[in-house]
């Protein structure tokens, strides 16, 4: 059974950092690509980041481009997303999620499962 959890979420303030951790299980870590999407209240999920199975291609939105960095350890299953320099912007319902893939996709439409997400607020 493939469970995804996310972790790290929390409040913080404007320009602080945060890491998001997803832990995954149930399926063949090292031979999927993983994703990073979130939610704002009202808004469409939109994509933030993808890692390739090796860990050698990333992806960014132009949005976090510069200040969240994704990368993952195989070993642990794990997929991570350091943020930094975090605005109320970057407030939202932060998703990790898995395609099969074998190129990075900033479609969630490709990805076919997603963890419960963790909140993450940044108050100004």
């Amino acid at each position: 059974q493939v469970h995804l959890v996310e972790s790290g979420g929390g409040l913080v303030q404007a320009g602080g950092s945060l890491r998001l951790s997803c832990l995954a299980s149930g399926f063949n870590f090292n031979g999927s690509t993983m994703g990073w999407f979130r939610q704002a209240p009202g808004k469409e999920r939109e994509f933030v980041a993808t890692l390739s199975r090796a860990g050698g291609v990333a992806r960014y939105a132009d949005s976090v481009l510069g200040r969240f960095t994704v990368s993952r350890n195989n070993a642990k299953s794990t997929t991570y997303l350091q943020m930094s320099s975090l605005s109320p912007e970057d407030t939202a319902i932060y998703y990790c999620a898995r395609t099969t893939r074998k190129l990075t996709s900033t479609d969630g439409g490709d990805y076919d499962f997603w963890g419960q997400g963790t909140q993450v607020t940044v108050s100004s």
